[in-house]
């Protein structure tokens, strides 16, 4: 509805101006206070007028980022209410992507062009050359309406707040399975293949070459000193995750009609919700420079060659 008269007028005050007071005003402005006759013929110019002003103000510095223009409700609430729905997708396509890729990486690495290495090289480029929401498309397609195995869309079903424990947590893994999938494939590839590339170029350095000289076992010159290396590139890209998590994917969320920070982002844009699009545009620009700052405080936590001193 529209705002009551009161909190339109709240924080305002209104104050009469004659034509002296702006003639004087005028003199202050142009430094021409002692020049009696300039300033009686200024006000012979001005008329009478009411002045509106307000003394208070809230904004981004008050803690608050206004209200959308087409739901009148205040942005921070709209955008706190989505934020865990991209966290729980984001947080959990981290988790598996670095837990599975990582040692992917290294098996690769070690068995480089065994059967395990060709195989799993073929199934990483073609996820990697699939674009995560036509993935989506076609597994709602064939996965959900044809097979009828997964749901279509949404994170939960209808009856949710009625189910015990169990069997929500149940329904919502049924409903995650296939979005997550497509968050986690275009990373998935590229992960794999820059833990194998940097750990491959490590492995035939110097000075793995010499710790094997001075006795120390394959394992251990892989596992001390190639992978610490090894993880340094992609230590660099662990701080873009937190835009990533937070903002997640605008496209798989409308694939999957998720009501998440990607989608509401998209309504804002689509709504001309001008307060809205600051508010979100806001959130992802803090993300990134935070990731970026704390890519390089892991980069230097990981890089023997950098010092904080």
């Amino acid at each position: 509805g529209m705002p009551s008269r009161k909190a339109a007028t709240e924080g305002w005050t209104v104050e009469v101006e004659s034509p002296m007071d702006r003639a004087e005003r005028w003199a202050r402005r142009m430094r021409q206070t002692g020049n009696e006759g300039a300033i009686q013929d200024k006000a012979k110019g001005y008329a009478w007028r009411a002045v509106m002003y307000k003394t208070s103000f809230d904004g981004l510095l008050q803690g608050t980022m206004g209200n959308s223009f087409k739901y009148n409700e205040p942005v921070w609430d709209m955008i706190k209410e989505r934020i865990p729905v991209s966290l729980y997708f984001g947080i959990l396509s981290a988790i598996i992507t670095y837990s599975v890729c990582i040692p992917l990486g290294i098996v690769k690495a070690i068995r480089h062009k065994s059967v395990v290495d060709n195989i799993s090289s073929v199934l990483i480029f073609l996820g990697y050359s699939v674009p995560g929401f036509a993935l989506g498309a076609v597994l709602v397609v064939y996965l959900g309406a044809r097979l009828e195995w997964f749901p279509l869309c949404g994170l939960t079903s209808a009856d949710f707040a009625d189910m015990g424990f169990w069997e929500q947590a149940a329904d919502l893994l049924h409903h995650t399975v296939l979005p997550l999938i497509c968050y986690v494939v275009s990373s998935f590839a590229i992960t794999t293949m820059m833990m194998k590339n940097n750990l491959m170029d490590n492995l035939s350095s110097d000075y793995v070459r010499t710790a094997m000289a001075k006795g120390v076992s394959f394992k251990g010159a892989v596992i001390k000193h190639a992978f610490r290396n090894s993880f340094i590139p992609i230590a660099s890209t662990l701080g873009s995750l937190i835009s990533l998590i937070v903002a997640g994917s605008m496209l798989v969320e409308k694939v999957f009609d998720i009501q998440g920070f990607g989608m509401l982002s998209y309504q804002a844009l689509m709504d001309k919700d001008y307060a809205l699009i600051m508010g979100t545009l806001l959130l992802t620009s803090f993300l990134m420079v935070l990731g970026n700052l704390l890519s390089d405080i892991i980069v230097a936590a990981v890089d023997p060659r950098i010092k904080f001193e």
